[in-house]
């Protein structure tokens, strides 16, 4: 009698995770920039960071995004284009923040697994509680330092940077394959200095493939005044992209 209860409840946990939703801003369905190959990208809703770069504010508030969907469901979507990503491209899971619905992402990650799908997680490392399981499905993790010093990530995201430090840690104790990226946006991280200061702070990782220095644009300006929130980089001028790829030299000088 016993074994028969635990069956059951291990039916019911099973079918109260397959029943999750995700809440879902927007859908990407070839993109190239979010992980090798060609990608089908997900964006999440929700974040708690406040980057004053942020180009996607619609992304923040939990509950708000125009898709309401189960993991399942969405696996029958990303299904159709695997003709197109084939081998070398996969699925990205970006936001928003994806951390910020674990029992989504996971089970999203698991199907994806079972359909022998890549998996990337693009994140600032900020969510809920622990991440490992959610880990040992991801195939690559981008993670976005915002920066190095955390008076600077302070500034810059309104959050304090324990969080996302203990993220990277537990990236590095599951061995994750990484990539780095930093936007860098004029007059504020924008020279030498801090450029090596990500270097070094890169050369004590495990596991990083690579290292991309994003020029910091205005495109989402417009957003800020739509939604009635203080743009708060306004007046700073878009970054040179000539210039934010020499920083990016800096990076791969030995």
């Amino acid at each position: 009698m016993k074994e028969k209860i635990k069956i059951k409840e291990k039916a019911n946990l099973q079918n109260c995770k397959s029943q999750v939703k995700g809440n879902i801003s927007s859908i990407e369905s070839m993109g190239l920039v979010d992980g090798p190959g060609i990608r089908y990208v997900v964006f999440l809703q929700g974040c708690k960071l406040r980057c004053k770069y942020c180009h996607n504010p619609e992304t923040w508030i939990e509950g708000k995004g125009k898709i309401t969907i189960t993991p399942k469901e969405l696996i029958e979507k990303i299904k159709k284009f695997k003709n197109y990503f084939g081998k070398d491209g996969g699925v990205t899971f970006s936001g928003g923040e994806p951390l910020r619905q674990p029992e989504f992402l996971l089970e999203c990650l698991k199907l994806c697994k079972e359909e022998g799908i890549h998996t990337t997680i693009d994140t600032a490392g900020v969510g809920f509680g622990e991440y490992q399981e959610i880990l040992q499905y991801t195939d690559l993790v981008i993670l976005d330092i915002k920066a190095v010093d955390k008076i600077l990530y302070l500034d810059l995201t309104g959050q304090e940077n324990s969080i996302y430090l203990k993220f990277l840690n537990d990236c590095q104790k599951l061995g994750k394959k990484m990539w780095l990226r930093q936007v860098i946006v004029p007059g504020i991280n924008d020279d030498e200095e801090h450029v090596m200061e990500l270097k070094k702070f890169a050369s004590k990782l495990k596991n990083i493939e690579r290292i991309e220095l994003l020029p910091y644009k205005t495109i989402g300006e417009h957003k800020y005044k739509d939604l009635g929130i203080a743009y708060r980089l306004e007046g700073v001028p878009e970054m040179d992209e000539k210039k934010c790829k020499e920083l990016e030299k800096l990076l791969k000088k030995t």
